[in-house]
């Protein structure tokens, strides 16, 4: 059989043709070689198709926990000729169900340990079916390769990851196989990737730094993924690290802060460690250095952008404090709010063009014509260029805190916040955490003559909002600092909070 390599399931097919018996994932102490893993996504695809009536184009949630069935889920999908929707496994049922609605998710793939929050979504959404991942069984008969047409065209709609966004409401990044192939072409050649590494994959699946990086880039390319069981503590990923011979490791700043302080064998397989999701500390990088020898390099993308857009590159100069250069194919400008393109070494908005830059967001034409603007995507980042290309992020997005590697938007604690009966304003801040990078703190004034209820204002939050995006500290006040015009004043308050709360 002759496949055609112009999308992600095609070069996944690929690869388990001419490399059946290689093993794809490693999970504990349980081995899927390539054949086995498409065999399984066959399977789903056809289940997909035939009991639940899926059409090319259809979209299909997973929300899923780190397990192999992820893997093997991501690519049914896809050879179904379905859209592939990723959600944090960390949301309530709450924000699942609004992604599943927006998006019109006809299939939910979930596990047996979600039960509880599938069932809440089916009340909400009574059409949506949902597949438990432990029914994926290779019982079921093999289906024969010509099953798959394997047509979706390159620019066609792959994958959608939706994003937080600064109004709230999160917002469907929408990736095409092109986009997706594209950012594992150019990965792979920044980092120099060979076909004998193998990957460690421990961040969450559904991120898309995770997504392209850890999973696509090795299942279409025949790189080995090990998936890592257990982060806690670290010792547990280095075992699984020396046990499968990992060589390539994409990871969080807070990893490489903890590893820096564990004793590290001296035949550690690992040869280059990738660096994303949050700015990594140069003490951070050259203790790394110092302490691993190992190259760590960091990088600089988003979700819309596929995601991965710069890197320090392997073979060439790395600098400190900065996250590299273009990845091939990629441009750079760095504008003032005019939009006038600025000089090396001034600070301003990070705009980027090239085969990397989504669709656009689902269902959403003014937010894409917001951010994309004659194919450059405005990030709302800041940052400068220096003499050789290379960038520097000064700033991130105005409010975005990054817990755990993870987006927070302020504004959407904030509006849960503002349903707790007697506050008057809140405003809600980072501050500096080195466990978790940023810590959520609630600055809150009650209207005046009224007691702030604190146990019963985090008990409201935890029915609305994920864990991660629950504030660890609260912070009574008065009144919020406000400028000329009224804006709360959050560099005041990150200062205040920073100076008040113990660390």
């Amino acid at each position: 059989m002759k496949v055609e390599m112009t999308n992600l399931p095609s070069q996944f097919t690929g690869i388990a043709l001419k490399n059946p018996e290689k093993p794809s994932v490693f999970w504990g102490e349980t081995t899927y070689s390539f054949g086995q893993a498409h065999g399984l996504a066959k399977r789903l695809a056809k289940r997909l198709r035939e009991e639940h009536g899926l059409q090319p184009g259809d979209r299909v949630g997973l929300w899923l926990k780190n397990c192999p069935e992820f893997i093997f889920a991501l690519f049914g999908i896809m050879l179904a000729e379905g859209v592939v929707v990723s959600i944090n496994s960390f949301l309530t049922p709450d924000e699942v169900g609004f992604i599943l609605g927006d998006c019109e998710a006809k299939v939910l793939i979930s596990e047996a340990s979600m039960a509880e929050g599938t069932a809440k979504l089916r009340e909400r959404l009574p059409q949506l079916d949902v597949i438990e991942v432990e029914s994926l069984g290779q019982a079921e008969p093999e289906v024969p390769n010509d099953y798959f047409a394997l047509g979706q065209a390159p620019d066609d709609l792959a994958l959608i990851i939706y994003t937080s966004g600064t109004t709230g409401k999160p917002k469907g990044a929408m990736l095409s196989h092109q986009n997706l192939m594209c950012n594992v072409a150019a990965v792979m050649e920044a980092v120099d990737i060979r076909p004998d590494d193998r990957m460690a994959v421990l961040l969450p699946m559904f991120h898309s730094f995770t997504m392209t990086v850890g999973l696509l880039l090795p299942m279409t390319q025949g790189v080995s993924i090990i998936a890592i069981k257990s982060l806690h503590p670290p010792k547990n990923i280095i075992a699984e690290i020396m046990q499968h011979g990992a060589t390539v490791m994409p990871a969080i700043p807070q990893l490489y802060r903890a590893l820096v302080n564990v004793d590290l064998p001296a035949d550690l397989p690992l040869r280059v460690c990738l660096s994303g999701a949050a700015p990594l500390p140069v003490e951070v990088l050259n203790a790394f250095r110092e302490r691993v020898g190992i190259p760590l390099l960091e990088g600089y993308g988003l979700s819309e952008t596929s995601p991965v857009a710069c890197t320090n590159p392997l073979h060439g100069t790395q600098k400190a404090g900065s996250v590299g250069v273009p990845i091939r194919g990629v441009e750079f400008q760095i504008r003032n709010d005019a939009g006038d393109v600025l000089p090396v070494g001034e600070p301003g908005e990070i705009c980027i063009k090239g085969h990397n830059i989504m669709m656009g967001y689902w269902n959403n034409p003014e937010a894409t014509e917001a951010s994309i603007k004659d194919g450059w995507l405005l990030t709302g980042d800041i940052g400068r260029l220096d003499e050789d290309g290379y960038i520097y992020i000064t700033d991130r997005k105005k409010d975005m805190l990054l817990v755990n590697g993870i987006n927070v938007y302020p504004r959407e604690v904030e509006e849960v916040i503002y349903q707790f009966d007697g506050i008057k304003e809140a405003a809600v801040v980072g501050v500096s955490d080195p466990r978790k990078g940023e810590m959520v703190v609630a600055c809150v004034a009650p209207v005046e003559g009224r007691e702030l209820d604190e146990t019963a204002l985090l008990a409201l939050l935890k029915t609305k909002l994920a864990a991660y995006k629950l504030p660890r500290k609260v912070m009574k006040m008065e009144a919020l600092p406000r400028n000329a015009t009224g804006k709360i004043l959050k560099t005041n308050l990150r200062e205040i909070a920073a100076e008040r709360l113990p660390h």
